[in-house]
């Protein structure tokens, strides 16, 4: 039984613990731009210290912000416990551009940020604020969290808790920290005892839950998505450029869109928004790949998309909560109406599959018998190449939000890479607009900015045939 001193990691959420190499840092993060004015300091800098005051002023509402992690001594399991020497300064980073400061500058910046694990001994995040951006007129605001803390949805909620929706938020009363003690080796070893005695019992108590009479329809269809996604990794994805072992080193780059626009096509060529997020992904890496000299008539190039499974109660919660889609992009399919079209019908196979589902009830076996079964990020790492691409789409906040005054006006995700997986394409809406982040590995893709170009010239394709040509 846990102690008041600790809580134990799900076992997704330690799965992406066990993801990270020196190659594959298993950090999510945002890149934010902000205007300067409420925050430029007299001598033309950004006031680091009151950005400080305002975030300690927060962390009471975000008690793992101010943990790290720990394993017990005799199951190695991972645990979070009270940081007690905490330090703000650590985690929320001043730095600079060199003049001009421009957005390329920016960009590397970012990618040499994010081919450096957290460091864990300390709680995993970090916010960097980076002034100096050309002009002088704005600054940005990096993110870093540890993917076994958050998943995108849950990183989506944690921004209205840190940030603000109103722009005449100050920092609230400063709430003292006293750190819980540390739990002693007796009692971790003590637990790790108790946890491994009462593993059958939980399997029985979770053997009656999938045989109650109220749960038999739910749980069948999970169990055909169990089949459905063990079937779709029997027969490897097909070897591309994208898919060789990775290095440390990451290449970042973006671009946004009026979400307006994205369902505009939405409304006129048919299915929702992430068909046309897929489709749009479909027509870039079909030019891409065509310029790296693949024949895309023969490849069966597979997305994996993360859906999330958390429920109403869970929303604001830590942790991972996430299962995922497997499917072909059709990359022969010149047509990108019917590039669409497809996506539409895999999409509603999938849903009438529940491979999401199923994915979530092998997540769920793992979590109720404590057995050594991967969950959804090893998974996604080690189970073969199930998988070329993953593109992950996070609705955000449609209200504008504020730090002490300083409107954010972009919010560029950052995703993750997973081992012989070279690029990753993760997507955020926020106020209005669509904004794709494109992080990847930066020997294997040095040509990422001939990427972003594919896929703006995939949307524009996209935009023609449904007669919504965008203004740009």
């Amino acid at each position: 039984m846990p102690s008041y001193r600790y809580d134990p990691l799900s076992p997704q959420d330690a799965s992406f613990l066990w993801a990270e190499t020196p190659s594959t840092p298993m950090h999510i993060g945002v890149l934010f731009v902000a205007d300067a004015g409420p925050l430029r300091t007299q001598a033309g800098g950004i006031d680091i210290g009151r950005i400080r005051s305002f975030i300690y002023s927060r962390l009471h509402l975000i008690p793992r912000y101010r943990q790290r992690i720990v394993f017990t001594p005799l199951r190695g399991r991972a645990i979070w416990v009270d940081d007690d020497h905490f330090n703000l300064e650590y985690h929320v980073r001043h730095t600079a551009l060199p003049r001009p400061g421009t957005r390329e500058q920016l960009k590397q910046l970012i990618g040499r940020i994010s081919s450096h694990a957290l460091d864990r001994a300390r709680p995993l995040w970090e916010l960097w604020v980076v002034e100096g951006l050309e002009g002088g007129e704005r600054f940005a605001l990096i993110s870093r969290v540890h993917h076994c803390m958050a998943d995108g949805v849950s990183g989506a909620e944690l921004m209205t808790v840190m940030m603000s929706l109103s722009p005449e938020d100050e920092p609230g009363p400063l709430v003292a920290y006293v750190p819980r003690p540390l739990p002693s080796a007796f009692e971790l070893r003590r637990d790790d005892l108790l946890d491994f005695a009462g593993r059958p019992l939980h399997a029985v108590q979770f053997a009656r839950e999938l045989l109650d009479t109220g749960r038999r329809s739910q749980i069948g269809r999970a169990l055909r998505g169990v089949l459905d996604l063990v079937a779709s990794g029997i027969v490897p994805a097909s070897e591309t450029p994208l898919n060789h072992p990775i290095g440390p080193n990451r290449r970042f780059d973006y671009f946004a869109q009026d979400l307006s626009r994205v369902k505009a096509v939405k409304d006129k060529l048919g299915g929702t928004l992430n068909d046309v997020v897929l489709a749009t992904v479909a027509g870039g890496m079909r030019r891409f790949l065509k310029r790296r000299r693949c024949d895309v008539s023969r490849l069966e190039f597979r997305v994996a998309t993360p859906v999330s499974v958390r429920s109403g109660i869970e929303k604001e919660a830590l942790g991972n909560r996430v299962s995922a889609w497997i499917f072909p992009l059709p990359l022969a399919q010149a047509d990108p109406a019917k590039r669409l079209a497809a996506i539409r019908a895999a999409t509603k196979r999938l849903k009438e599959s529940n491979q999401a589902l199923g994915a979530d009830l092998l997540s769920a076996v793992t979590e109720w018998t404590g057995t050594t079964l991967l969950s959804l990020g090893t998974r996604l790492q080690n189970f073969g190449r199930t998988h070329n691409l993953i593109v992950t789409n996070v609705p955000g906040p449609q209200l504008p939000l504020y730090l002490l005054g300083a409107p954010l006006h972009e919010a560029y995700p950052i995703g993750p890479l997973f081992q012989q997986q070279a690029v990753i394409v993760a997507l955020f809406s926020y106020a209005g607009r669509l904004f794709w982040g494109l992080n990847a590995d930066a020997s294997l893709v040095p040509d990422l900015a001939d990427l972003r170009r594919d896929l703006e010239a995939s949307f524009r394709e996209l935009a023609e045939a449904a007669g919504t040509p965008p203004s740009d």
